[in-house]
């Protein structure tokens, strides 16, 4: 794997005029894009489509591979926007410790949208459009991040906007499902979010975000009935030990070890849209838990911020 992405990056240096010196190893490639995070976008996928009754197992893999483009194209040029900033503060980061050229990650982050909108267009015409406005949500963000105080709203826009994309692909309306769905996701990741301004920017950690991150329980509690009541029980408490498991790492540690803490919520992901889909689904269920699984072991390997 990370052999081919050495010889594609290679590639496009070659292609845009770009010195050989300037190719970075597999593993930068890796840390650029946050990859132990795409088994979220993976999730994200998977809950929207079959909240949606979506029955393509190929339109699932092509809007897979077109959301891990975008969020992988997101995750580079957000290292190229913030190149300024990790240059003073976090010079561990790939541009700012050498390991590549921050022209390349502007040309790779940008070929990857540019994919990610190829998928998504022979996907259908309403997610292409989706696709649009997810690209525009993934450069605003990228671009104002850092001067905004309510950019954990952009965040979460891109996840709300791809999920719908993700859910309109075989559908021409958005089911009641889909929607709550959504902006439980959202929920969550704003709370996420803010928790993780923290770790960068400092400051004191406030506690109403934890109200968002308790959202999606309180909606799966509502919606699950008669005989979905005791599987959606069995999420709803499997969805409050990790996060209780993660908030305890940062608030109630001492130093709070907020990384940690804000890497596990990530993972949690997963465990949203779990509570969102059919929980007698062996299937469903499964691939769920793979992808749970995949989010922390890649974690241990691929830092998740």
């Amino acid at each position: 794997m990370l052999h081919f992405l050495e010889k594609s990056v290679s590639l496009f240096c070659l292609m845009f005029g770009l010195e050989p010196s300037c190719l970075p190893r597999g593993r930068v490639l890796l840390v650029l894009g946050r990859v132990s995070n795409l088994p979220t976008v993976w999730s994200n996928c998977l809950a929207a489509f079959v909240l949606s009754a979506g029955n393509s197992h190929g339109d699932l893999a092509l809007l897979m591979l077109g959301a891990s483009l975008f969020y992988l194209g997101g995750m580079y040029l957000n290292d190229a926007f913030d190149a300024g900033f990790d240059r003073q503060f976090r010079k561990e980061r790939p541009i700012p410790s050498g390991a590549i050229r921050e022209k390349t990650v502007w040309i790779l982050g940008g070929l990857q949208l540019a994919l990610g909108f190829v998928c998504f267009s022979v996907a259908g015409r309403v997610p292409y459009s989706l696709s649009i406005l997810l690209g525009a949500s993934i450069l605003v963000y990228n671009a104002a991040h850092k001067a905004i105080s309510w950019s954990p709203i952009l965040m979460a826009l891109c996840r709300f906007v791809l999920f719908l994309a993700v859910a309109l692909a075989e559908q021409d309306r958005i089911a009641g499902s889909v929607l709550w769905s959504a902006i439980a996701l959202s929920c969550y990741i704003v709370g996420l979010s803010c928790v993780a301004r923290r770790e960068s920017g400092g400051g004191l950690l406030s506690w109403w975000p934890c109200l968002l991150l308790l959202f999606p329980a309180v909606l799966a509690f509502l919606v699950n009935n008669d005989s979905y009541r005791a599987h959606g029980i069995a999420a709803i408490l499997a969805y409050a030990g990790w996060t209780l498991v993660c908030l305890r790492d940062i608030y109630w540690k001492s130093p709070p070890n907020i990384g940690r803490g804000v890497s596990r919520l990530l993972a949690g992901i997963v465990l949203v849209d779990l509570l969102s889909i059919d929980l007698m689904d062996g299937g469903q269920v499964i691939f769920m838990a793979v992808f749970f699984g995949a989010a922390l072991i890649l974690q241990r390997f691929i830092p998740a911020t």
